[in-house]
């Protein structure tokens, strides 16, 4: 992992300010999603990219109860 020399913040409520630098180099706009989730003894940040749940394919998904599922997957399930 890459240091870029730059220091923020946590303010009172948690928040913490994104770097204009980092959000143009990883394609972040306002209002995307990020994840967050730890690994190991670090936090992590990351845009959001919607998968299927069962192969992670991102292209042609459509939501079922909450749950993103790809096309294909669909089709296969209705094979069973």
């Amino acid at each position: 992992m890459k240091s870029t020399g730059i220091i923020r913040k946590v303010d009172e409520l948690g928040r913490i300010v994104l770097p204009i630098e980092l959000r143009r180099t990883l394609d972040i706009a306002e209002r995307d999603e990020l994840e967050i989730y730890m690994e190991s003894d670090r936090i992590v940040l990351q845009k959001f990219e919607p998968s299927c749940i069962f192969c992670a394919s991102s292209r042609d998904l459509v939501n079922f109860r909450g749950k993103n599922v790809c096309q294909e997957c669909v089709r296969n399930m209705g094979k069973y």
